[in-house]
This record gives structure tokens, C-alpha cells and sequence, in this order.
């Protein structure tokens, strides 16, 4: 690894935490109820972006340095796996079962099927 390509990541990975940050702000502010709207979103829409990016690379399609600063930091600063980890522990504790399995168990399965889509359209190009 350069020290070009360690600060693009570093750079990058601030860029997408500034934005999930934004995303989650703009979620909870037309959100009601405190169920974590804004985390499942970005957390899908990551898992699709990166699934994108992954399959422009296997494609040949996007430089392996890109990948890497896409993938790696933009969208690694964007998606946080640890905070919906949290907050369906959070959502146990105060004794919502149905919203902790939904939150936990829904937005492994929607990362996952978001991430297999954006393979899937990456491989059409």
C-alpha cells in the first residue's frame, strides 16, 4: 500500500462517515416511533453501492485502487454494521422483540440481497 493510496482511504472513510452522518440526521428527522430507519438505510444502500463496486472490479471494470478507495473507505465510513448491532440490542432492552428481530435479522438479509443486486448489475455492463 502507498502512503497516496493510505490517505485516499483515510480521506475517503471521512467522506463517507460525514455522509452517513447526514443520511441518518435526515432519516430521524421524519422518523417517528425510534425504530433506527436511517441505520437499515444505509446499511442497505452500502451493501448495494459496494456489491456495484465489487462487480465493476471483478469486471475489470474499475481499478483495483478505486475498489479500494470506494469500497474500502467511502463506503466502509458509510455503512455501520456496529451501530445496528447496538441498536437492536437497544431495541431488546426496552422490550420491542418484533423491531430487534426486524432491525437485526431484516437488515442482514436486505444487506445481503442488496449486495447480491449490485453484482448482478454491475455484471450487465
Amino acid at each position: 500500500m502507498t502512503p497516496l493510496l493510505f490517505a485516499s482511504v483515510a480521506a475517503a472513510g471521512g467522506v463517507g462517515a460525514s455522509f452517513r452522518l447526514l443520511v441518518d440526521g435526515f432519516v430521524r428527522s421524519r422518523s417517528r416511533g425510534g425504530y433506527p430507519f436511517g441505520t437499515t438505510i444505509i446499511n442497505i444502500t452500502g451493501s448495494l453501492a459496494l456489491g456495484f463496486v465489487v462487480g465493476l472490479a471483478l469486471n475489470s471494470l474499475l481499478p483495483e485502487m478505486w475498489r479500494q478507495i470506494i469500497g474500502t473507505g467511502l463506503l466502509g465510513g458509510y455503512t455501520t454494521f456496529s451501530t445496528a448491532s447496538f441498536e437492536t440490542v437497544r431495541l431488546l432492552q426496552e422490550r420491542r422483540q418484533i423491531a430487534s428481530i426486524l432491525n437485526g435479522f431484516g437488515m442482514l438479509v436486505g444487506a445481503v440481497l442488496a449486495a447480491a443486486l449490485g453484482l448482478w448489475l454491475a455484471s450487465l455492463l
